[in-house]
């Protein structure tokens, strides 16, 4: 670990999430020296496995692991945060006042949740029956939310604009109704479901798998709507359309509703930020992650500006890109990595169903799984094993060390 945050580097990478470790790991096994990884956090997060937690399948304790343990060897690990960065004179400015200046510079911080952008929600979230699955310390209060329910109303939200793991907030009503059938109290409870888009997936195959999933449940879905506004001590949510405008209220037992998201402000008033792009996303080339106006910055994860879906699995398609790029750019040479837009969505539909949802740019279902069988455009049974166990196993042992 280094805490020298005065010197130059060759590449600095800002973020050590899953995006910024696995290039990190990559850069490494390529023969990359002198890497610098950018991130305040003492601790590393699987953040998949906050769903299973919120909905009792999964320990939350067990998303995350010490960031000390995870830095690849022989790569400078900067505990401080990124508050700017100049691509004119190639430096990042950091948290303490230091400076960190780069030759090739690997922007991975993520996202933010804007819990202000929707009013009453920073003031009532964790409280007043409602929890959000996008927070580490909220995730095992959804599940205390969902047992404790046994009749009323439930309401489960999206929020418009682009969000990290956009299946999430459909997986944990699905996890929730699932409960309750079992229990036996499904038909004492009221269950909605508020989406943004026009449809339940932008894809109309799995789009049809889900309505039926929500249609088995007797869930109500509000297609096109967002929420407006909360009242935590009313326990009222208002429901606004997206297409009339029209607003209605509904009184709820428990909520689990989820911010909007952007890029860090910080990251928005750069001159690396789309400017067309409301979000503040990083200006990159969808398909070879390289910023539009500064060759020697590259951006993958949360914070690209590319049309793909915020996933873990777009990750895991952009980091060999993004490496092999670099790479290409440092020696000259035309850039030969391409990102397909890649992105999986492993959509709990029940304790039991999992629907495994891969997909690219062109908006067509694309199967990782060469045999025949299993099917994975149609719901799996008995593999949700696969989302606790297997998937972060892949995550620890072989992303995160630049093997898969």
């Amino acid at each position: 670990m280094s805490h020298d945050s005065s010197r130059a580097y060759t590449i600095v990478i800002v973020g050590a999430g899953t995006a910024g470790a696995t290039v990190a790991a990559r850069l490494r096994r390529a023969g990359a020296r002198d890497v610098a990884l950018v991130d305040p956090d003492d601790w590393h997060y699987y953040q998949p496995l906050w769903t299973l937690a919120g909905g009792g399948r999964a320990d939350v304790q067990d998303s995350r692991r010490p960031r000390s343990g995870l830095v690849p060897r022989g790569v400078s690990w900067i505990q401080d945060a990124a508050v700017g960065v100049d691509p004119e004179r190639r430096t990042v400015q950091l948290r303490d006042g230091g400076e960190v200046s780069y030759r090739q510079l690997v922007m991975a911080p993520g996202l933010q949740l804007d819990w202000t952008k929707i009013p009453g929600l920073a003031q009532t979230i964790g409280s007043n029956g409602t929890s959000s699955n996008y927070r580490f310390d909220l995730a095992p209060r959804t599940w205390d939310l969902i047992r404790a329910t046994r009749s009323g109303t439930a309401v489960f939200a999206m929020p418009s604009g682009p969000i990290k793991c956009a299946g999430a907030p459909q997986k944990i009503a699905y996890l929730a109704a699932d409960h309750w059938r079992r229990e036996g109290v499904l038909g004492d409870i009221d269950v909605h479901l508020v989406l943004p888009m026009p449809g339940m997936f932008g894809i109309p195959k799995f789009a049809q798998i889900l309505a039926d999933t929500a249609a088995g449940y007797g869930i109500t879905v509000h297609l096109s709507s967002e929420i407006s506004s909360v009242d935590g001590p009313g326990r009222t949510v208002t429901i606004r359309s997206l297409v009339t405008g029209r607003t209605s209220e509904i009184e709820y037992t428990m909520a689990h509703l989820v911010p909007p998201q952007s890029a860090p402000d910080w990251v928005k008033s750069s001159a690396l930020a789309d400017p067309s792009d409301p979000g503040g996303y990083v200006d990159v080339d969808q398909h070879t992650l390289q910023h539009r106006r500064y060759p020697d910055v590259f951006a993958l994860g949360d914070v690209a500006g590319t049309p793909s879906s915020k996933t873990g699995a777009a990750v895991r398609h952009q980091a060999p890109v993004v490496v092999r790029n670099m790479l290409d750019a440092w020696r000259g040479r035309e850039l030969t990595g391409r990102y397909d837009g890649y992105a999986s969505c492993p959509l709990t539909l029940s304790h039991r169903r999992l629907l495994l949802a891969e997909f690219d740019y062109s908006m067509q279902p694309a199967p990782s799984n060469p045999l025949p069988w299993p099917d994975t455009t149609e719901p799996l049974v008995d593999f949700n094993q696969l989302k606790k166990t297997g998937l972060p196993l892949m995550y620890w042992h072989g992303m995160l060390r630049g093997l898969v």
